[in-house]
């Protein structure tokens, strides 16, 4: 299986060795387990199969996990490119589906989409480029401010849409100031529009967690940006 991603980025083949210093007896699984699933033996496009039949089927297929790769890259690019900068999307992305591929026997079958899964692993990863991100934040919250006829109402609901790169410089400002893992947790929901389950699947949390920090997240962007607190 070789795909490349997005900027020429070529994803590992499924022969491929393991990389230096990676510990392969944590991830050693039942790869190559007869999978019994519907589409499993071809009567099911890979189109139309759930993320989850095209991770067990490449237990003993390999090559069905392009299923996976092609249905999702785009998305995971997008994602990486508004945290780190086009210099790192295609990096992230490659690792991504990376990792996902070595650690697919430890895929829960039972959840049919894998978008939360790998949003997951891409914060990991994403996560080791904290001071890249916060740079770059800070970058655009020198960028020139246009104010326009735009209130700070209106600001704070950019918080929830915005692209990193159309960020206005207050908000940039406010995104910065937040911790990685709170971060990581607005944007899953802002950018990537997973739901509150998904973001809590994603980040290996209770989803009473997820709406508690999410609470004092969106109260640390109103004081930032000056807003009223809500009651």
């Amino acid at each position: 299986m070789v795909r490349t991603v997005p900027g020429g980025t070529r994803l590992p083949s499924a022969a491929a060795g393991p990389r230096p210093g990676e510990d392969e007896a944590k991830d050693s699984g039942p790869e190559h387990a007869p999978a019994t699933c519907p589409g499993v033996n071809g009567d099911e496009p890979d189109g139309e199969a759930s993320d989850a039949r095209l991770i067990k089927a490449s237990l003993r297929a390999p090559e069905r996990f392009a299923g996976v790769f092609d249905r999702h890259a785009d998305e995971i690019h997008a994602y990486a490119g508004r945290r780190l900068g086009p210099e790192h999307a295609d990096d992230v992305t490659a690792e991504t589906f990376f990792v996902a591929f070595r650690k697919r026997h430890r895929y829960d079958t039972s959840r049919p989409d894998a978008r939360p899964w790998l949003y997951g692993i891409a914060g990991n990863l994403i996560s080791g480029h904290r001071r890249a991100e916060v740079r770059r934040l800070r970058a655009l919250a020198r960028a020139p401010h246009d104010a326009g006829e735009r209130g700070a109402h209106e600001e704070e609901r950019g918080a929830e849409r915005a692209s990193a790169a159309a960020l206005r410089p207050a908000l940039a400002a406010a995104l910065a100031r937040l911790s990685s893992a709170e971060r990581d947790l607005l944007l899953l929901v802002a950018w990537a529009d997973l739901s509150y389950e998904e973001a809590a699947e994603a980040l290996r949390i209770p989803i009473g967690t997820v709406r508690s920090r999410l609470h004092r997240v969106r109260a640390k962007l109103r004081r930032h940006l000056d807003l009223p607190q809500e009651d």
